[in-house]
């Protein structure tokens, strides 16, 4: 498992492709096969998301916790609204504010994220 920590390429990849797969999931019509075929596969980057997420931060935590700690939550948020937008979409309700606050996760996550230091520092 020491290539999800060993540097920061796979984790990048991973999220890049799961908010691809997101995008295209969420534009797709409601209730037609392919739309669930990609939220399951969006499920599915999730976990690869977080799990690499979660290698990262214990190896690199100890340079600052609290840091670290605050991006590992604030993307634990950003995958939090990605699923809200799929599923109360599928459900028909109301995503606006879903979509908002995904927004606004992912760009405060991309921001501690390339700030802070390891693997593509487009920040510093």
């Amino acid at each position: 498992m020491d290539f999800l920590a060993s540097t920061t390429h796979f984790h990048i990849l991973t999220w890049v492709a799961g908010i691809i797969i997101f995008i295209v999931t969420a534009g797709l019509e409601k209730g037609t096969k392919g739309k669930k075929i990609g939220h399951m596969i969006a499920r599915l980057f999730y976990v690869l998301i977080l799990l690499s997420g979660f290698m990262l931060f214990m190896k690199y935590s100890s340079i600052d916790a609290a840091l670290y700690g605050v991006k590992f939550l604030l993307g634990l948020l950003t995958i939090g609204m990605m699923e809200m937008v799929l599923v109360r979409s599928a459900k028909e309700k109301s995503v606006k504010v879903f979509w908002i606050l995904f927004f606004v996760f992912l760009l405060a996550t991309l921001f501690l994220g390339f700030g802070i230091g390891i693997g593509v520092s487009f920040l510093a």
